[in-house]
């Protein structure tokens, strides 16, 4: 039995790793689809718009039947806190991204966004959901990681450093022998759009993981912040996009992308988030993101035929130690408050048996002990 609910325990263990990395591979392709459909003309804002449309179809049905027994009131608070998750993820985050994944590359985007574990890590500092004393080494280890990381991406910003070609023979056989970039690349713009969707991203963590405690219902709260994210992008796509033509849908790259990232990226990636933050908190959730980068610059050399600059790899070596300095401190606070919640279970029982005698001195315990005349 105890061997059992030893590997059961294991098992318990490995799921948010689990779940947490395969969402990395659902987010790689959707930067790849999504850089596609950009290049043939979709819109940003309208993508945004029907990527939610999408998620609120497919997540209502399974939030209304699944969880109408423990589906908690909505109240004012409530409903102001997920119109503020509405505007930090579905409507800052995403349109902040898309502009800078279009001024840059997918490669580049995708490895900024290293960064935002230790942005999470701040905020999660102060907001007080991760404690920092730096009299302990796991401590130390959280904030020097988190500056290395913020180092690496100003790396990224500033220098960008000589192009280089991963994959060549793909450059030739997809795009016919034409991997040139394009000129209109804006990198300042799209550091800057990214930082800004970095910032809006771990917002939305920290902020879901205090509605979570009040709100206690992970499908019910996905749908109603992908019905927000509808919306909230509708009404700002009517204000930024004038052309009627932009709102086509067809059998095309730009359907393709705002189905995959409704279902994966939005519905499916809320969903396990949220599970996930409720069991292991934002810094957790966050930490697998340097797996993204790694597969989408295998994609998007082979995909888009984008090359990946000096600088980018540089920045992004740092980002990746400076990130797993952060779980490794991150890590031991986990184990230590394990340890102390199970000394304090093993302690419990002591203090219980313990029983003094009229003088205030200890004695035996009434069960099993007789006391002689």
């Amino acid at each position: 039995m105890k061997g059992g609910e030893k590997q059961c325990g294991k098992v318990d263990k490995l799921k948010p790793i689990i779940a947490i990395i395969s969402l990395q591979f659902g987010y790689a392709g959707m930067y790849i689809i999504t850089m596609v459909s950009f290049k043939h003309g979709m819109n940003h804002w309208v993508l945004a718009t029907y990527r939610h449309v999408v998620a609120t179809i497919v997540m209502a049905p399974f939030a209304l039947i699944l969880e109408r027994k423990i589906r908690p009131k909505m109240t004012w608070p409530l409903f102001l806190r997920i119109l503020a998750l509405g505007i930090l993820e579905p409507l800052m985050d995403q349109n902040f991204y898309y502009i800078g994944m279009k001024a840059t590359s997918a490669t580049y985007s995708s490895a900024f966004v290293n960064a935002l574990p230790a942005v999470t890590f701040i905020m999660a500092v102060i907001f007080r959901l991760e404690t920092v004393n730096l009299k302990k080494i796991r401590s130390l280890a959280k904030v020097i990681g988190t500056a290395i990381t913020v180092g690496g991406a100003m790396v990224m910003t500033l220098y960008k450093g000589p192009a280089i070609e991963l994959i060549k023979a793909a450059h030739t056989s997809i795009h016919g022998g034409s991997s040139s970039e394009t000129t209109d690349q804006h990198w300042v713009t799209g550091t800057l759009a990214v930082m800004g969707s970095i910032i809006s991203w771990a917002g939305f963590f920290i902020l879901q993981s205090f509605t979570l405690k009040k709100y206690p219902a992970e499908l019910s709260l996905v749908m109603w912040i992908c019905g927000m994210g509808t919306i909230l992008n509708t009404a700002a796509s009517l204000v930024m996009v004038r052309d009627l033509s932009a709102w086509k849908i067809g059998m095309d790259s730009g359907t393709l992308a705002a189905v995959y990232s409704g279902v994966v990226c939005s519905g499916m990636a809320y969903y396990i988030q949220s599970i996930v933050i409720r069991e292991r908190g934002p810094v957790f959730t966050t930490s697998f993101s340097p797996m993204c980068m790694i597969i989408t610059a295998f994609l998007g050399a082979l995909v888009l035929a984008e090359k990946i600059h000096l600088g980018s790899i540089i920045g992004a070596v740092f980002i990746v130690f400076g990130l797993y300095s952060v779980v490794w401190g991150k890590a031991k606070d986990e184990m230590i408050s394990t340890t102390e919640e199970k000394i304090g279970m093993q302690e419990l029982p002591i203090t219980s048996i313990i029983s003094t005698d009229g003088g205030g001195n200890p004695g035996a315990h009434n069960k099993g002990v007789t006391n002689s005349t």
